[in-house]
């Protein structure tokens, strides 16, 4: 497994730059990251040890123990007792993890949230309509369907709408969006998973659905945008009333 050279250990520990007396842990794992996600170092490659890190910020060794710690459990490192610190994927492997720890350490409120997903879903509503092919707009098409399907299984129903996202994210074609919709999903989920009451909302959903899908169909881009604005509005309104149950 690649490792770092003795010889080029200390010039990479400094190379993170000098930090602060007292800086937070949260901020230790912060710049640790940013030298990790960089694309410079090669999965598997085991990392300097802990004393050259803390020399090379400027703080304790505790501090970098702990960084590493967080960053292991949200999978960036992988920490080997005996043997090392190793970098576990390239820098996209890691984008999903590292936006994750980027929204979670910022105590983002779900009003924040909720305006950047809303942002997110119309902007992949938008490429999508341009970009779908026939077959990302045949599993649009069947996400509908099952969603008709639904309206008295409210489970199966919410399972059928995150699929119809998550085709739309992909007839977007941007790969590094879809991992961005997915953090911020998944940190909504708690209350997305709830929204839907009762058949009278799964219709009004199924309606904001059907608008999009239709657009896109079409291929209006802008109607595309409207439309998921219009579904964003209703669903962020549902979703916010969760959070302050």
């Amino acid at each position: 497994m690649p490792a770092y050279p003795a010889d080029r250990s200390a010039d990479i520990a400094a190379s993170l730059g000098t930090l602060p007396a007292g800086t937070p842990v949260s901020e230790v794992a912060r710049r640790l990251m940013d030298l990790f996600t960089s694309g410079s170092i090669e999965p598997g490659t085991r990392l300097p040890p802990e004393r050259q890190l803390a020399t090379g910020l400027g703080v304790g060794r505790s501090a970098v123990r702990e960084a590493l710690a967080a960053l292991e459990i949200i999978g960036i490192v992988d920490v080997r007792p005996g043997s090392g610190t190793y970098l576990r994927g390239t820098a996209s492997d890691l984008l999903p993890q590292t936006l994750r720890w980027g929204l979670l350490i910022g105590r983002k409120s779900t009003a924040e949230l909720l305006e950047l997903r809303s942002g997110l879903e119309i902007y992949v509503a938008r490429l999508a309509a341009g970009r779908a092919a026939a077959s990302d707009r045949e599993a649009l098409g069947a996400t509908v369907e099952r969603m008709r399907a639904g309206t008295t299984n409210l489970k199966a129903f919410a399972r059928a709408d995150l699929d119809f996202h998550n085709a739309l994210a992909a007839a977007a074609g941007n790969d590094t969006l879809v991992d961005l919709l997915h953090v911020v999903r998944s940190l909504l989920q708690v209350y997305a998973d709830r929204a839907v009451h009762d058949e009278a909302a799964a219709l009004i959903a199924i309606a904001e659905h059907d608008a999009v899908f239709a657009a896109v169909e079409r291929g209006d881009e802008d109607a595309a945008a409207s439309a998921m604005a219009a579904h964003m509005a209703t669903a962020s309104a549902r979703l916010a009333a969760e959070a302050t149950d």
